[in-house]
């Protein structure tokens, strides 16, 4: 870490600064607001964490969204098979116990360090159909129909969750691909149990589901589900046996692809037998970048985390951050500049770059990320019409799931996957059994125009045949001289950047273990809405108060029903033990499970 005189001028001024009369007289109307903050602290004092306990393990760990996907990943790991065998088993599990985000009809990306130290990404996102077109989501007047992009045929994306499976497999797998996905067909044709959560969301959404659907999937009850009861889905089992034993050709070609390209034609959707013969996942190289002797390894476009990421630490590093105390009014005031100025970057700047020239190396350039920062003060916050894209020379859930891997031979596994919105555009393949996604909601549809998550864009992320759309998603791998250190990630929409960022800054900054880092309650802010959101148990009522005299608008729970991220991770002790962290403390039926 620099020393005091080696920090930047901001940092000074930010550790030294007195409070402006703006504040002061900012701090006398809060007075005045004491009841209604008051209020909000009565929300907001009650955390929602349990304690702050890992699941250690001397040779391997998996971290999912359910207990019975992680303990099939552990299985595989335990039968002599590596971090990538396991990583095919669990998404093809969550694909069926966690419907709402795990999937085989949406994408995803991967980080991955193998245990030389090489590294590297897979982008199997999803893709635009080649008859889809820019204003495709617009009316006569320009004007963008509502949910057109969010619900139904319309709104999905090539899948590309298959295919990526079957490129890891073929390059890193070690055991047989159908008995990877064995224990997957076992679930859905015997079927499981339901959690209490399961329960809760599958009737959350009865209503879109039978709205949606031509028939009646096995989701949809009479009466709604209970917790306790056991669902089957015998055509997923059949679409799943179908893909264990063709490959990557049992969902592109045959049966499985005659109906989905079925369902489309009868629900107005786009994608065409040519759409699937025609998707590729792409191997990149990942953004790497160092933070406080740390490197960082994380996604490139179309993945906007990695970029944004690279940003945030890089602007961290200039402050003493540990020094703020953890969820202080400084702490959050801090993180929400850097946030908005990341996320206003993000709107302008990123898209898929087989389509589009994204300046990577100008936009985390150190030169770039200190102007970009320069006038973040300590006491208040940059007026909103300060903050817009930044210029670079050269160039112009919410809800989706994470796992994270590390096998016995030290191979590390990052993988996150989504439909989009909780279970996509809530439309089943008839005879097929599976969900798809509403991607096409994560393209600017109109510039200007917020996304689900309220994620501006322009005409980088425009759609166009064969395009891949933007996305938060940040699967994420450290090291530290030259050993893994963790494995990270999270669903969330737009909270997952952020999220990332807080957990990997409270075990670097904050020395946090891994469950202490994933459970502690976190704030996000995204430039646009001008806001910040704070889980229920971040501040206290001083902080709050701190945090509105430097000029921000606090947006605290119970305005928003909603965690922000759900961090699986792994974290890499001294002496190598493992310590998995599956976040359950924000309400779900996230698990660790080692050996």
């Amino acid at each position: 870490m620099p020393s005091p005189a080696d920090q930047p001028a901001n940092q000074s001024a930010y550790q030294s600064a007195k409070p402006s009369v703006l504040a002061m007289l900012a701090m006398v109307a809060l007075m005045f607001a004491a009841p209604f903050l008051h209020l909000q602290y009565l929300y907001l004092s009650h955390h929602w964490r349990l304690a702050p306990t890992g699941v250690y393990g001397a040779q391997a760990m998996v971290v999912s969204a359910h207990r019975l996907a992680s303990e099939v990943g552990r299985d595989v790991l335990a039968q002599g098979g590596n971090a990538f065998d396991a990583a095919v088993a669990v998404n093809f599990a969550l694909a069926v116990v966690y419907q709402q985000a795990g999937n085989i009809g949406g994408g995803g990306f991967m980080v991955y360090r193998l245990a030389d130290g090489t590294t590297g990404t897979l982008d199997f996102r999803e893709r635009a159909p080649f008859a889809a077109t820019r204003d495709m989501y617009l009316d006569e007047n320009g004007e963008v129909i509502k949910g057109l992009s969010l619900k139904g045929h319309l709104a999905v994306g090539v899948p590309g969750s298959v295919a990526g499976m079957a490129t890891l497999h073929e390059r890193f797998g070690s055991k047989p691909w159908d008995t990877l996905i064995r224990p997957s067909v076992t679930l859905a044709a015997e079927g499981f149990t339901l959690t209490e959560k399961a329960a809760r969301e599958f009737n959350r959404f009865q209503r879109d589901f039978a709205a949606q659907n031509r028939f009646a999937p096995p989701v949809l009850k009479q009466g709604g589900w209970r917790q306790g009861e056991r669902i089957k889905f015998p055509n997923l089992a059949r679409t799943l046996e179908t893909i264990s034993q063709q490959g990557r050709a049992g969902f592109y070609e045959g049966r499985v692809a005659d109906l989905l390209v079925d369902e489309m034609v009868s629900g107005g959707g786009l994608i065409t037998h040519q759409d699937l013969a025609a998707y590729t996942p792409v191997w990149r190289a990942p953004v790497r970048f160092n933070y406080r002797g740390h490197e960082i390894i994380s996604m490139p476009p179309p993945s906007s985390g990695g970029v944004a990421l690279a940003q945030l630490f890089k602007g961290a590093e200039a402050f003493d951050i540990a020094s703020l105390g953890h969820n202080s009014a400084a702490h959050i005031h801090l993180m929400t500049e850097l946030q908005r100025r990341v996320y206003a970057d993000r709107a302008t700047h990123l898209g898929d770059t087989d389509f589009v020239a994204v300046d990577i190396a100008g936009l985390t350039a150190p030169d770039y990320i200190a102007a970009r920062n320069a006038d973040i003060s300590p006491t208040q916050k940059t007026p909103s019409e300060v903050v817009k894209p930044g210029y670079v020379a050269a160039m112009e859930s919410a809800e989706t799931t994470h796992f994270s891997i590390v096998d016995a031979a030290g191979n590390a596994v990052a993988i996150t996957t989504t439909l989009n919105g909780m279970y996509g555009a809530k439309v089943v393949v008839r005879g097929a059994g599976f969900f798809l996604n509403n991607e096409m909601d994560d393209f600017a549809i109109k510039p200007g125009h917020a996304n689900q998550f309220g994620l501006l864009g322009d005409s980088k992320n425009a759609i166009a045949p064969g395009k891949r759309m933007l996305s938060s998603m940040t699967p994420t791998i450290v090291t530290k001289d030259g050993k893994l250190r963790a494995v990270v990630g999270t669903p969330g929409g737009a909270t997952i950047i952020t999220s990332v960022f807080q957990t990997l800054s409270n075990m670097i900054d904050f020395n946090m273990s891994a469950a202490e880092a994933v459970h502690a309650r976190k704030s996000h802010s995204q430039w646009q809405p001008d806001v910040v959101m704070l889980e229920k148990g971040t501040m206290s009522l001083a902080n709050m108060r701190g945090l509105s005299a430097r000029g921000h608008r606090l947006y605290p729970y119970p305005y928003f029903k909603w965690q922000l991220g759900r961090v699986e991770a792994i974290l890499v002790h001294e002496g190598g033990t493992l310590e998995g962290a599956a976040d359950a403390s924000r309400g779900f039926d996230d698990w660790a499970a080692g050996y």
